[in-house]
């Protein structure tokens, strides 16, 4: 690619250029981080040879070996994206299911969750648009995730999660099952993944619904754009601009379109993985358990825990770890 790079025509195609130029920097970042172990297992190693006849650096040696074991956990682990978008940041969606204001309550405790743990891993999350609940919680949420890898981490989330508990709302507080789902879609570069005819779009304006103000109200502001050679929607009425809310909901378009072009390839490569699922019985990836136990178990890996509270406050880690040890597993 470096020398693809050099070639005296590389820039001819703008778009594609630069397509190229950001894997360029994301491989670069994947040899630096290698060459920078190889070089501190050669320092490491070089530091044993000195402790086999001084006995008070052999605990320095142990140190490092330990730490450089974690870091080549965390190295193997990055083996998991090899996916063509895992580097990408992510666009993630969350729809609640049947069952009401029982699946939108359970709908935002899942956006609180993935919140949190991007705020833990350092990421930047964005809430692009949100229809609330009548009651409580919310209908549905689209989020825009930034980050190194945010797609290839988020991929294993993609699917249905299913929540028992007394519920807050049944004036009897009775044991109520609730799902949600959650997409998780590679965000769309432009014109460089999905080349969108404006003949093929059908954009409708419309007021904005739920919070927001008065102003939204006002004026017709909130967006909705139809892609009629696949019938895919996106919606944005969150932000007070029609213009900004256009821009988002092609965002999001583009990254559903992208998203079904993978299916396709997927499926053609005999993977049916990241198709998407209704949300209800039968198809959820995960479970969430608040009674008469407490515990939340991946289905496809059977990793669980009981810590609950950890879980929906956002400590995912371990199952979204779980899931691509599995797929490498399974790739390898």
């Amino acid at each position: 690619m470096e020398h693809e790079s050099a070639q005296p025509d590389f820039w001819s195609d703008q778009a594609q250029a630069q397509s190229i130029m950001r894997q360029l920097v994301e491989y670069r970042k994947v040899v630096d981080k290698w060459r920078e172990m190889e070089k501190k297992v050669a320092d490491t190693a070089e530091l044993a040879s000195l402790a086999e006849e001084d006995i008070s650096l052999r605990p320095d040696v142990q140190s490092e070996i330990d730490r450089l074991t974690l870091r080549l956990d965390e190295l193997e682990m990055e083996r998991a994206f090899r996916g063509q978008y895992d580097a990408r940041n992510a666009i993630l969606a969350i729809h609640a299911g049947a069952g009401g204001t029982e699946s939108q309550d359970w709908a935002e405790m899942l956006l609180r969750m993935y919140l949190r743990w991007a705020e833990r891993r350092g990421y930047e999350a964005e809430v692009l648009d949100v229809s609330p609940g009548e009651e409580a919680g919310i209908k549905s949420v689209v989020v825009s995730v930034k980050g190194d890898y945010a797609s290839g981490y988020l991929k294993s989330e993609h699917g249905v999660h299913r929540l028992v508990r007394l519920s807050p709302f049944d004036a009897d507080h009775a044991r109520h099952t609730s799902f949600a789902l959650v997409e998780v879609m590679p965000e769309a570069e432009g014109d460089v993944d999905v080349k969108i005819n404006p003949d093929d779009l059908k954009i409708d304006v419309f007021r904005s619904s739920g919070p927001g103000g008065q102003h939204m109200q006002k004026t017709s502001t909130a967006v909705r754009i139809t892609h009629l050679p696949t019938g895919l929607v996106a919606n944005c009425q969150s932000e007070r601009s029609q213009h900004q809310n256009k821009e988002i909901a092609l965002r999001i378009l583009k990254s559903r379109l992208l998203e079904v072009e993978l299916a396709k390839r997927e499926e053609e490569r005999t993977k049916l993985k990241g198709k998407h699922v209704s949300a209800g019985w039968g198809n959820q990836i995960r479970s969430y358990v608040l009674h008469p136990y407490r515990m939340v178990k991946d289905h496809r890996t059977g990793y669980q825990t009981s810590d609950t509270e950890a879980v929906l406050d956002g400590e995912v880690d371990n199952f979204i770890t779980a899931y691509l040890r599995a797929t490498l597993g399974q790739e390898e």
